[in-house]
């Protein structure tokens, strides 16, 4: 498929990494500015995977790689969770061998291997002149990459972990934090029926957001963030303190993926690594179930305290998007259009001090955006803290 040049321009839109509510009205919002203002729009199927797949033959079939957009394509979709154009965590300039097409796997045949160079072939193939890749900061690195390389990209930040640097929000935030809010009330029921401890496993591999900030909203007593490693013994103590406290006789704790014993690593599923270089996290919420209800005898006169352990997963991260993820989303792909208008490009779209704004893409890859625990997390308490929300953003912690 050749997509045909447009005397206005070009634009092409792919989503990277995991699913979050938000993704479908931001590519909405994309394309529906874009066709009235003049532009081509063409989405970009499975991330950064669709444009190494590209067939560069006007004959091949690439209809599983991208399509043009249109209006009724789009607003079909544009309230809906997750993302229609589909995703992956495939990484261009790291693409290992199993991961490479089959019609260039003559040409790299390495353990890992950079295709940019076919990734930039693919982009003049299809005649784009813009692209907006949203994602994370894994899917957004490489932006940054193809930035360099003189693509000219506006590119969207996205996460449930609300960790891409620049921008004190990242699409699906809100949503994930309405969501744990809500499951974690929900499973209060349980724990106080049977007098136990909720331990809630939640997303965030670097970053604690998404467990410190329901924990301020009244979610949990504690929360365990990637930040700062936690005495599993000061912890039990604490919930321990907590229950005793509560008339129902029970206590939660929310713990990040990322969140790591005093003294040890994080926990993974095992040793394979994507793309980006990261092993699969998961059973951190097991072995602080299984060590609070073994320490329980040890702090509770010799009575244990059976425990709830429920990982919230992909529950968060499913569904329909939020108000704040209907919004901002929409709000983002103007500005995005709005830069590509005025020919302007190699910049973030960030929300920054309670305003929309955008800054030079590179801050992506400058620092690591995490809680600033001095600041914000009680070390003694397991807690977040806060002095004044006077003049503070709306997300708090989660500012520059």
């Amino acid at each position: 498929m050749k997509i045909p040049k447009n005397t206005k321009g070009v634009i092409g839109i792919l989503t990277g990494g995991g699913d979050v509510p938000g993704l479908n009205p931001a590519i909405r919002a994309v394309t529906i500015r874009a066709i009235r203002e003049g532009y081509t729009v063409v989405g970009i199927r499975k991330g950064w995977k669709g444009l190494i797949d590209i067939i560069r033959d006007e004959k091949a079939d690439n209809s599983d790689n991208c399509s043009l957009l249109t209006e009724e394509m789009v607003n079909r979709v544009g309230r809906t969770g997750g993302t229609f154009l589909h995703s992956s965590r495939i990484n261009p300039s790291k693409t290992s061998k199993s991961r490479v097409p089959i019609h260039l796997q003559d040409k790299y045949n390495a353990d890992v291997n950079d295709l940019t160079e076919e990734v930039l072939a693919n982009l003049a193939f299809l005649n784009i002149d813009y692209l907006i890749p949203i994602g994370g900061d894994d899917t957004l690195s490489y932006a940054v990459r193809l930035d360099m390389e003189g693509v000219k990209i506006v590119a969207i930040p996205k996460t449930m972990d609300n960790d891409v640097p620049g921008t004190d929000y990242c699409i699906g935030f809100s949503t994930c934090i309405t969501r744990t809010i809500s499951l974690t009330h929900s499973l209060r029921t349980s724990a106080g029926s049977h007098e136990r401890f909720l331990v809630l496993e939640v997303f965030g591999r670097y970053a604690g957001f998404t467990s410190i900030l329901p924990t301020l909203a009244g979610a949990a007593n504690r929360c365990v963030i990637p930040e700062y490693k936690f005495d599993i013994h000061q912890l039990t103590q604490l919930m321990l303190e907590d229950r005793y406290k509560n008339p129902s006789r029970y206590s939660v704790v929310l713990i990040s993926e990322g969140a790591a014993f005093k003294g040890e690593d994080m926990i993974f599923q095992d040793s394979v690594m994507d793309d980006y270089g990261h092993k699969k996290l998961g059973g951190i919420g097991e072995r602080v179930s299984d060590q609070m209800k073994h320490l329980s005898l040890e702090y509770n006169k010799g009575i244990p305290v059976n425990v709830i352990n429920q990982k919230l997963g992909y529950l968060v991260r499913c569904g329909d998007p939020d108000a704040i993820d209907s919004i901002v989303p929409m709000a983002f792909g103007n500005l995005a259009l709005d830069l590509i208008i005025k020919g302007i490009h190699g910049r973030l779209i960030t929300l920054r001090n309670g305003r929309y704004d955008n800054a030079p893409i590179e801050i992506i890859t400058s620092s690591k955006k995490i809680v600033n625990i001095e600041r914000y997390y009680n070390t003694e308490r397991l807690r977040p803290k806060y002095n004044s929300f006077e003049l503070q953003p709306l997300f708090l912690m989660t500012s520059l």
